[in-house]
């Protein structure tokens, strides 16, 4: 039985350094290492998804800004594979210490930074922002040193092995390959972890051209390394971590969710039925978020056995999945459960980690493999719009939240690819004052093409093999809110009958009328419309 160390136990980290002539490289004084980061150096971090980011070092340089008075003069470009804790890039952008930052983020003061212009930022595919950095693409602009390596790298090891091999802890993300490019690495090791060594699987990722393809047909295939090199020249600090992913609870399961999990489920039952899913369906992959984890909670009680995950981020009610004997078997880059699902992960660990795998998210994410296993795509959007089109990332078109993240490569790769949302959100003034079926989508990260299922606790639209109209009136129909049904059928019928007689009603929209959802919102607080 593994259990957390509490913050303050005695010192672990030389019974988890290996190559023991690596123990002349722990510090203990953070503060020694403040100097090696300069204003417009380019650092990347290890983590993903808020689960097993550095906290040490980065805390250290928050604390060092904040007490010397350096908010907007010591300014890092940041990138990470995903999002890391609160603690560490949302402070840092609190304190204006972030210039650039990609490929996704998430935290109420980074996305403010964002969105007010002060951090310049881009969401990108995850898996090739991977191959996209190593290429040196996010490092055309760099003022010194070489244009293809990072500054600094800051990652989370649970252990370095006797030849010197980084094991990650509860996240992969793009450690290997910022491990690959940076010219300096402090790496910050766990003890208040066990060592995670077996649960990973990490590869080098080769640029083309001639890149061979990766020889993964199953979720539990192993094609790398339980434990990734490093060059022991480029280490210049070792530091021991006792501080725990600063995650949370995600919100219990709902009428809501519940009802779309229902929907999904009974989907799944009629595929099933019609020959087109075998018994134990195909593996399945589920966005980050508590409507998606709810999701996956509903799922679990359903009539299926055997089942395989192929996905990112490995959350709470996966667990559930596991105890009720209906998961086999789970591939992922992350895995992100609340400090209560962590503690059910150590007190059962010896049953947990044989059954999962933690890769790249270059692999965990490949267009390639994903559509070779034939995954089952379950993601949660902002907003899909009457023709299938479908925005993920910015409210209101211009308003980010938190990145693209893998969506676009699980939406446009996966055998089956759905999106699940509430028909309706709140605003300040009215419960259901956001229709998340509208008419044009305000921005389009996954196009009508990548799309087959939309469903919502309204019902299920399958669009597949439906003309545009066709989709239309059955997305409308199924799945918007009663309250926004007739506004969103007038909206189409009007639109048909004029575009029919212009002769352009292949996919007819009113360009004058089409955004009024948001302007109404904008000026009454509501996208109820009194009329087109």
């Amino acid at each position: 039985m593994h259990k957390i160390v509490q913050q303050g136990s005695k010192s672990l980290i030389e019974s988890r350094i290996k190559r023991k002539s690596l123990l002349s490289k722990v510090v203990t004084d953070v503060s020694q290492l403040i100097p090696y980061f300069q204003n417009g150096h380019y650092v990347s971090m290890g983590g993903f998804a808020g689960t097993g980011y550095p906290k040490v070092v980065p805390i250290a340089l928050a604390d060092h800004v904040e007490k010397n008075g350096l908010q907007g003069k010591l300014k890092m470009n940041l990138f990470v594979g995903a999002s890391v804790g609160p603690e560490t890039e949302d402070r840092w952008a609190m304190l204006d210490m972030i210039d650039k930052r990609y490929p996704h983020q998430n935290g109420h003061h980074i996305r403010n930074g964002i969105n007010n212009g002060r951090i310049r930022f881009a969401d990108q595919h995850l898996s090739i922002f991977a191959s996209d950095l190593l290429a040196g693409y996010y490092t055309l602009d760099k003022p010194h040193g070489s244009k293809r390596t990072m500054d600094i790298a800051i990652i989370e090891a649970t252990e370095i092995t006797e030849d010197g091999c980084i094991v990650p802890g509860a996240s992969v993300g793009i450690t290997p390959e910022i491990l690959q490019m940076a010219d300096k690495v402090i790496i910050e090791i766990n003890t208040s972890l066990p060592s995670f060594k077996g649960l990973h699987d990490m590869v080098k990722i080769a640029l083309p051209p001639f890149s061979k393809p990766y020889q993964i047909t199953r979720v539990d295939d192993r094609i790398g390394l339980e434990a990734f090199p490093v060059d022991p020249e480029k280490i210049i600090a070792i530091v021991e971590s006792q501080l725990p992913d600063n995650t949370s609870v995600g919100a219990p399961e709902d009428e809501t969710s519940s009802a779309i999990a229902n929907n999904i489920v009974q989907f799944f039952i009629h595929e099933i039925e019609q020959g087109r899913f075998p018994k134990n369906l195909l593996p399945l992959q589920s966005g980050i978020g508590s409507i998606a984890n709810a999701v996956i909670g509903g799922l679990s009680k359903g009539p299926f056995d055997n089942l395989s995950v192929w996905t990112e981020v490995i959350q709470d009610t996966f667990l559930d999945f596991f105890d009720n004997g209906k998961l086999k078997f789970a591939s992922a880059t992350s895995l992100r459960f609340s400090p209560p699902g962590f503690n059910r992960l150590f007190n059962n660990w010896e049953n947990y980690k044989s059954k999962i795998i933690l890769r790249n998210q270059a692999i965990s994410n490949a267009a390639e493999l994903i559509s070779r296993v034939g995954c089952i795509a379950l993601n949660t959007p902002c907003e899909v719009d009457i023709y299938g089109h479908v925005n993920s990332t910015n409210t209101m078109g211009s308003k980010m939240l938190n990145g693209l993240g893998g969506s676009g490569e699980f939406l446009r790769n996966s055998r089956i690819s759905i999106v699940h949302t509430p028909s309706t959100r709140p605003t300040k003034t009215d419960p259901h004052g956001i229709s998340c079926i509208v008419p044009f989508a305000s921005h389009i990260d996954h196009t009508e093409h990548d799309i087959d299922i939309i469903v919502t606790e309204q019902g299920l639209a399958d669009i597949r093999g439906l003309a545009p109209y066709e989709r239309a009136k059955v997305i409308i129909q199924n799945c918007a809110h009663p309250i926004y049904k007739p506004i969103l059928m007038e909206y189409l019928e009007t639109s048909r009958q004029i575009c029919l007689k212009n002769h352009m009603g292949h996919e007819p929209h009113q360009l004058d009328k089409a955004f009024k959802f948001y302007t109404n919102l904008s000026e009454k607080g509501t996208m109820k419309i009194d009329k087109w």
